[in-house]
């Protein structure tokens, strides 16, 4: 193919200009059999064809070696759009090599760790671990000793042009608002991994809480000190941070609506789906800043591109962010939620799906005793009774201890300038333009977003795809008429209860019972 037939990323990505490059750029990815990772892989196959070979670094899991998981992940409907287009494409550019981010040297063999220094030039750092309720020093040894391994390796790439590494926006949570640059963090790398490195587990642990200062969890303490680990790199080679908020469903990319995460909202819409959970506490009125996974993948490869291009002195960060742009609040759809759900409704639903948002934690904990564990207590039983396996006491159990341990970033918003971003997208060619335009976050419609979103999330994370819909809504239909009866059910041992209450004075039943149905609906 020409030189002029590519746009400027993809001819940097192919190595155009450069004699080293011959074959394309070669790419070593961290993370990439996660939700981000896998984006990332199908996103510069199929948008930049002049690529080399993109190198996954993929641990041995349950047992299975990394090409086997490689050829496992080959099979993920993200990949289904380019084997359409790109037949072949991902067999003969992808490899993967065992490595590990959380073991010295990335945990690489020789021969591949001499292949891969040989070979890339540009390098995505996105491996993390993303538990909000992990402890120290796990976190520690992947989100801060990880990246000062991927830095030490990258040390020993003669051809690196770029290293990308993926923070998080909400390493600033303790401030309010955050511009896109550097904050003090109040606590230094190096006596962090030196008491994780000197105490024994548990007593590191319970020093935890005054180690983290005023950051709510291990996770944004532990993001925001691989940032300085990342800006000391720069010296060395060209560095940039890309900071997504929280990170949602595909917009355009490689379909809309395509998702493989349970975090976030899509987590809350499957348990509505399936009629399970029925409240959630949540300010509908709060700016609440999700950003689709395609926008950031975009902005992760045109970083790439840009900071390689013109290498700037100091660390380029960048927020792949939406509060300041186009702010989202749950108020602009809360009506339609219910029309989202019985319009793509799952087949799998144990209950009419209904899903209410309360303004606190407190009132979610009282209705959930009545929405969610009386009902689960009923279902268990009759689960067990029929030889399955009961879960939905535990299941609710979980769900309250982690929205208790949430709470900081469920009821707070948090204001992500995106200046920098902003101007990226606007020195972009016409033709990456229309490529990564996700980036340009600002053409973004909430509301047909959110339709395709909870599309997404029935065909994509519960595996119901669209020849299933006809007997999903058949199955919506015959909950509902179960739910209309068993309402009308407690509507008479209300009257009932009521009449019992208050004798024949039908002055205190006509208190008894709005008073009853009002504090009902209210839960």
């Amino acid at each position: 193919m020409a030189d002029d037939t590519f746009s400027p990323i993809q001819r940097f990505m192919a190595g155009f200009g450069d004699a080293d490059e011959q074959g394309g750029r070669k790419v070593l990815i961290t993370g990439a059999t996660g939700f981000l990772g896998m984006a990332l892989v199908e996103k510069l196959l199929r948008t930049c064809p002049g690529i080399g070979t993109i190198y996954l670094l993929v641990r041995a899991k349950k047992g299975k070696e990394p090409k086997t998981r490689a050829d496992e992940l080959s099979k993920n409907l993200v990949f289904e759009r380019l084997h359409e287009e790109c037949p072949g494409i991902f067999e003969s550019k992808v490899r993967a090599v065992y490595g590990d981010v959380g073991v010295d040297n990335l945990g690489l063999s020789d021969t591949d760790k001499e292949i891969l220094c040989r070979e890339v030039s540009i390098v995505f750092h996105s491996a993390a671990t993303l538990d909000f309720e992990s402890g120290l020093k796990p976190t520690v040894d992947v989100n801060l000793l990880g990246t000062r391994r991927v830095i030490e390796v990258c040390k020993s790439m003669p051809k690196l042009k770029v290293l990308v590494h993926v923070s998080s926006a909400f390493v600033n949570c303790i401030r309010k608002s955050a511009e896109e640059k550097l904050y003090p963090v109040g606590q230094t790398a190096e006596k962090l991994i030196g008491l994780s490195q000197s105490m024994p587990v548990e007593a590191f642990e319970k020093l935890a809480p005054t180690l983290m200062g005023d950051h709510p969890n291990t996770y944004t303490l532990t993001k925001a000190l691989a940032e300085y680990e990342v800006d000391a790199a720069s010296s060395l080679f060209p560095c940039v941070i890309v900071r997504p908020s929280m990170i949602t469903g595909a917009w355009k990319d490689p379909k809309p609506g395509w998702i493989s995460s349970m975090n976030g909202p899509a987590g809350f819409l499957t348990g509505a789906a399936k009629g399970i959970l029925r409240r959630l506490p949540l300010d509908h009125n709060l700016v609440t800043d999700y950003i689709p996974v395609d926008a950031v993948v975009s902005e992760m490869i045109v970083a790439a591109w840009h900071t390689a291009t013109t290498k700037p002195k100091s660390t380029a960060i960048y927020h792949c962010t939406t509060s300041t742009q186009n702010p989202f609040r749950w108020a602009s759809i809360e009506a339609r939620v219910g029309y989202y759900l019985h319009l793509y409704p799952l087949k799998s639903a144990v209950w009419y799906p209904y899903l209410k948002f309360l303004p606190s934690l407190l009132l979610f904990q009282i209705s959930s005793i009545f929405v969610h564990f009386l009902p689960a207590i009923f279902l268990d039983a009759l689960t067990k009774l029929f030889g399955g396996r009961p879960i939905l006491i535990k299941l609710h159990s979980r769900v309250n201890a982690s929205l208790g341990r949430l709470k900081f970033f469920i009821f707070n918003e948090w204001f992500f300038d995106n200046s920098n971003t902003i101007r990226l997208v606007n020195e972009l060619s016409p033709v990456d333009r229309k490529l990564f335009g996700e980036m340009n976050i600002g053409k973004l419609i909430w509301e047909t977003y959110f339709d395709n979103f909870v599309y997404g999330v029935r065909r994509y994370n519960n595996k119901e795809g669209p020849e299933t819909l006809k007997a999903g809504r058949r199955h919506d239909r015959r909950l509902f008429i179960i739910h209309v009866l068993f309402l009308i059910g407690i509507h008479v041992l209300v009257w009932w209860l009521a009449s019992k209450l208050a004798g024949t004075n039908m002055m205190a039943i006509a208190w008894v019972v709005p008073c009853f149905y009002l504090l009902f609906s209210f839960l």
